[in-house]
C-alpha cells in the first residue's frame, strides 16, 4: 500500500493525501492502523456504514434473504519459526477434494444482491449452523442451497418468523419424475429457487475475480473475518455503482 500510494496518483487523491510525497505514510503507520480497525471491530461498522447508505437511496430492500458460503484457501505451510500450518484454519472435504482454510459465511439481500451480513469461520464448520446468524430478522423469506437441509428444525431458528426456501438435495430432485404434474412443478420449483440463490453467489465472484482475494491474508480468523466486512462493503459498492454515479449525475 505504501509503495501503490507513492506510485500511483489515483489512489493519492482518492484517501485525499495528493499534497505530496512528504505526507504519505508509511507501512509502519498503514500497519498500526489495521490493527487499530481490528482491535475496535471498525470493519463491521465500514460494512454497516455503507449498507446504510444503500439503504436510504432504496438500494437494500430486506424483504428476503439469501445465505451462502465460500471457502478461501490458506497456506497449508508456512514459513514461520515452528513451521505449523494456522491453527484456526481447518481442512474440510468438497465433492473429492480437500480444501485448507477458512470460510466466509453471507447474508445477501435477494432483491439487489448487496451483501447484509458476514461471518467468517474455519473452514469445516458446517453452513447451516451459521444461518440463523446470517439473517437480520427483518425478511420474510430466505433462500439456501442444500446444504442447509434441516435449518427450521435447528433451535436457534425456532422462534425467527421466516420461510425458508431450501434446495432439494441433487439426488432426490434427479429422481423426481417430470412426466408427472406434480415432478413437473416441484422441478419448476427448484429453478426458480435456482435462480434467486444465484443473486447470493454474485458477492463471491466480485470479491475472488474483481479484488483478486482468493486466499487469506494473514494468520488467525480475527484479521481475515474483519478484511472481509471491508471486502464485502467494496462489493457492494461495486455492485451497485451504475446506480450511484447515475444519481450523481441526476
Amino acid at each position: 500500500m505504501e509503495e501503490a500510494l507513492y506510485d500511483t496518483p489515483m489512489f493519492r487523491e482518492f484517501v485525499k493525501l495528493d499534497q505530496g510525497e512528504d505526507n504519505l505514510p508509511d507501512e509502519s503507520t498503514i500497519l498500526r492502523f489495521r490493527h487499530l480497525l481490528e482491535a475496535h471491530e471498525l470493519s463491521v461498522q465500514i460494512l454497516a456504514t455503507v449498507n446504510a447508505m444503500l439503504t436510504a437511496k432504496g438500494l437494500l430492500l430486506k424483504s428476503g434473504t439469501v445465505v451462502d458460503a465460500t471457502l478461501i484457501a490458506a497456506p497449508s505451510s508456512t514459513k514461520n519459526s515452528s513451521g505449523e500450518r494456522d491453527p484456526e484454519m481447518h481442512q474440510t472435504k468438497k465433492g473429492n477434494q480437500w480444501y485448507f482454510g477458512m470460510k466466509a459465511h453471507i447474508g445477501t439481500d435477494a432483491e439487489s444482491g448487496l451483501v447484509h451480513t458476514v461471518v467468517g469461520t474455519a473452514a469445516n464448520v458446517s453452513d447451516v449452523t451459521q444461518a440463523h446468524a446470517l439473517v437480520h430478522g427483518e425478511e420474510t423469506d430466505v433462500f439456501a442451497d442444500s446444504g442447509y437441509q434441516g435449518v427450521n428444525k435447528r433451535e436457534e431458528t425456532q422462534s425467527m418468523d421466516i420461510d425458508w426456501h431450501v434446495a432439494m438435495r441433487p439426488g432426490k430432485r434427479k429422481a423426481l419424475d417430470k412426466s408427472t404434474p406434480m415432478g413437473a412443478i416441484m422441478d419448476k420449483l427448484e429453478q426458480t429457487k435456482a435462480r434467486i440463490r444465484a443473486i447470493g453467489e454474485h458477492p463471491f465472484r466480485v470479491v475472488k475475480r474483481q479484488f483478486g482475494h482468493i486466499k487469506v491474508r494473514y494468520r488467525g480468523l480475527k484479521k481475515n473475518t474483519a478484511q472481509l466486512h471491508t471486502l464485502f462493503a467494496l462489493s457492494n459498492l461495486w455492485t451497485a455503482r451504475r446506480t450511484l454515479l447515475r444519481a450523481m449525475r441526476a
